[in-house]
């Protein structure tokens, strides 16, 4: 009679020394006297959905923001901010940058309640957070403009640069609700991710790879206005 209950239950749970019927209709069979499994794997799931979240946040947010950017600068610009070539790249080493999520820390505060899905927060979040890494996009496009003189190629590829930096390192901003890494430390894995990737973005205009891109070498000066918008 534990069998219907079972499996009316969103999560059923039986135990290891029942009998057949009701162990198959449970989802989880505890094989020890102990409740604290349940506990343990609650706190996971709830770490995991948070985790989940950061990816969800950082890839809408940034693909919006990257499309308002691209449309914005198209308006005054007699060529492409970035060739369809480079965005790919970004694409593909921003993503490679966000395999070390799941690895990350989650603030104890956050695992204490469960956290509904609320796609009402997401869009919120998307509509507001992409617009502003826009800001730093287009401020990066005077820069180069006006500061710079660049053309197509010197173009090209600062923006690639500042939106690689810009894109892989925000992680670390919506990762928590605290002070990013003095409240709130990074798991060591996305430290590395984070690291290597924005490496790599900065050494591959200097690389022969990089001229298969399309990328050219930009002023030393460059790299000191891209500190300071990153």
């Amino acid at each position: 009679n534990d069998a219907p209950a079972l499996k009316a239950a969103d999560v059923g749970i039986s135990v290891n020394n029942a009998v057949d019927i009701a162990k198959e209709s449970a989802d989880i069979i505890l094989l020890k006297k102990s409740l604290m499994v349940l506990e343990d794997g609650v706190i996971e799931g709830r770490k995991t959905f948070g985790n989940i979240l950061k990816y969800i946040k950082m890839g809408a947010s940034s693909n919006f923001g990257n499309m308002f950017s691209m449309t914005g600068a198209s308006i005054f610009l007699p060529f492409l901010p970035m060739l369809p070539i480079q965005i790919l790249l970004n694409n593909f080493l921003y993503d490679v940058s966000q395999v070390a999520i799941p690895t990350d820390n989650v603030d104890k505060e956050y695992v204490l309640k469960e956290r509904p899905w609320n796609i009402s927060y997401i869009k919120k979040f998307i509509i507001l957070i992409g617009p502003i890494s826009s800001v730093f996009d287009f401020i990066t496009f005077g820069v180069l403009l006006w500061v710079f003189h660049a053309q197509q190629p010197l173009f090209n590829t600062g923006w690639f640069l500042e939106s690689l930096c810009t894109q892989t390192l925000v992680i670390h901003v919506i990762r928590t609700g605290k002070v990013p890494f003095i409240e709130s430390k990074p798991s060591l894995a996305l430290i590395f991710t984070s690291i290597y990737i924005v490496t790599i973005g900065l050494v591959l205009p200097f690389t022969p790879i990089g001229q298969y891109f399309k990328f050219v070498t930009p002023p030393p000066m460059f790299f000191a206005v891209l500190v300071v918008i990153v």
